[in-house]
């Protein structure tokens, strides 16, 4: 066992008294024992609740013969960061979560690592983590919100951040606005809408890293703590066989969980994240796969914030293995890819099936012949662009307007809640990129302030940031190569007209190549908005969107 390294023999004397100090017996010290990977924090919603999840892990791993310890990694809570500095932090905060976990199993030598996750950054984190650190793994999330209820009608985070656009629009009252705040998030659990959280928890299950229902069993239910105990459980079988999470994240099944983020119409933060995860693993995954994934995959599912459905409404028309089951059966999957069940993935799609064939469309009625993401490539974003396709108003998916030019989010979202943006414009926000942010802060303000005044079906927005995925709209981001490393996203003026094509995946922007050579001559670089600090030192080394963000 890889823990004999700390516990065997007469050296480990004094290791083996420090065990005993924290309480454990020589029985338990014997076993193996494995690391369980906790985000636990009173601070977002998706992980208050992981402290009861983290109980029933460990009660699995006993069960089955095994030895749990606990330690914690941070969690940011993207929806209580957004729209201020702390949103710099959130993207940056994955690759700390990596390392972060690296340390301590590099520390203390466990056998294998159950890892409880749930909200945006902190499951690719992990997912890198388990990658980089190659030991037997299994993904068990705190599992997804209920959605809320207004007048109604199912609610969910998106609607709380459009109502604030409303209120401005006269659309809302300032009282209607407070009681929605009061219900629209009922309790623990992953925001309930396929935003960039719930995505990732659904990629995580198609990937193989984690248990059918991973991304779908409520956090409320107690069918999630009974996953939880099956995945304690699960581990010791994998570890048995070793089994390891390079065995499970092939090429194969990074291109399956790419076709099923294009059915579900999933985030955009997958585009940075798959590829991130699949470096660790030592697998390419350019943004090239997307593109082509998009073209051949349909869109089964129009989640919120595209649509009228949540993440519970997924689980009960058949979860993800209905989805896959879909997919599989016009071979859209390799159904040969090997996961933690220690079965295939067409092993766990075998007899599943379409519940409710409004929330999961069949292929032969989707929501649209091709997937819920698109990259866009043009001479405004030559290395690409990424768009949440299926959550963009028809009358937008062709569009050409003047440019409204703003070097940070803070001063775009002014604009907009002043009434200084107008139908036909298109929003340019720059200097929100990896270097330039830093951090790459995503914008659900502007998106959904635009959305609440009505303005998401004549009014595109892009930007070298990134959005929530809770916007919608023709919000067009990660372009890369990004402004403040001299992207042509820097050379845009006020009022020169950008053409966006999203059928035919094109951004450009109109102006004479000879003016842009002359502007490129006269650009310099902005000073960095942040000099100190993590920060300072993630501009330093962080990469293009479109490689991911990683570090180099």
């Amino acid at each position: 066992m890889r823990s004999d390294l700390m516990k065997a023999g007469l050296a480990r004397a004094p290791h083996r008294s420090l065990f005993k100090a924290m309480g454990l017996t020589d029985e338990e010290v014997a076993r193996p024992i494995i690391g369980i990977v906790n985000s636990f924090n009173e601070l977002a919603p998706g992980h208050v609740h992981l402290r009861t999840v983290a109980e029933a892990v460990k009660a699995g791993v006993r069960m089955a013969g095994g030895t749990p310890l606990e330690f914690s990694t941070i969690g940011v809570c993207d929806g209580i960061a957004m729209n201020h500095t702390g949103m710099k932090y959130s993207l940056a905060s994955r690759e700390l979560i990596a390392d972060s976990v690296e340390v301590m199993a590099m520390a203390h030598p466990f056998d294998a690592l159950i890892f409880i996750t749930n909200c945006d950054k902190i499951v690719p984190g992990m997912l890198m983590a388990a990658a980089r650190l190659n030991l037997p793994s299994i993904f068990i999330s705190g599992g997804p919100m209920l959605a809320g209820r207004y007048k109604g009608r199912d609610v969910s985070l998106s609607n709380i951040f459009e109502a604030v656009g409303m209120v401005r629009a006269g659309k809302m009252t300032e009282d209607e606005l407070a009681e929605l705040e009061d219900c629209v998030c009922p309790g623990c659990g992953s925001c309930a809408g396929m935003y960039t959280a719930n995505t990732m928890n659904c990629l995580t299950e198609a990937l193989g890293m984690g248990l059918p229902g991973q991304g779908t069993v409520p956090a409320v239910s107690a069918a999630r703590l009974r996953l939880a105990k099956q995945a304690g459980m699960r581990i010791m079988d994998l570890l048995e066989k070793n089994i390891r999470p390079r065995d499970i994240m092939t090429a194969a099944a990074f291109r399956n969980a790419v076709a099923v983020d294009m059915a579900l119409g999933g985030s955009t933060n997958t585009c940075l994240h798959l590829p991130a995860i699949a470096r660790e693993a030592g697998v390419d995954l350019p943004l090239k796969v997307f593109d082509e994934l998009s073209r051949q995959v349909p869109q089964l599912c129009k989640l919120s914030p595209a649509g009228p459905h949540h993440i519970q409404d997924l689980h009960e028309a058949g979860g993800i293995p209905a989805v896959m089951a879909e997919l599989g059966r016009a071979g859209l999957l390799d159904g040969s890819c090997l996961t933690v069940t220690g079965r295939t993935v067409a092993d766990n799609c075998a007899g599943k099936g379409i519940l409710n064939k409004e929330v999961i469309r069949p292929l032969e009625n989707p929501y649209s012949p091709d997937g819920g993401l698109a990259i866009l490539y043009g001479n405004l974003a030559p290395e690409g662009a990424v768009v949440k396709k299926g959550a963009v108003l028809p009358e937008m998916l062709v569009h050409k307007g003047p440019a409204r030019v703003f070097e940070s989010e803070e001063e775009a979202f002014q604009a907009i809640i002043e009434g200084r943006i107008r139908p036909g414009d298109v929003v340019v926000i720059r200097y929100e990129g990896p270097k330039g942010g830093p951090g790459m802060q995503e914008m659900l303000s502007p998106t959904s302030a635009l959305a609440g005044m009505g303005l998401d079906a004549s009014v595109a927005l892009i930007t070298d940031g990134r959005f929530s995925g809770a916007s919608r709209g023709a919000s067009i981001g990660h372009v890369s190569p990004e402004a403040a490393a001299g992207g042509p996203l820097a050379l845009v003026k006020e009022g020169d007209l950008i053409a966006i094509d999203i059928p035919a995946r094109k951004l450009e922007l109109l102006v004479e190549e000879g003016e842009l050579a002359r502007r490129r001559a006269e650009w310099q670089a902005p000073a960095p908005k942040i000099s100190t600090g993590y920060l300072a030192r993630y501009a330093r080394h962080v990469t293009s969107g479109a490689r991911g963000a990683v570090l180099e």
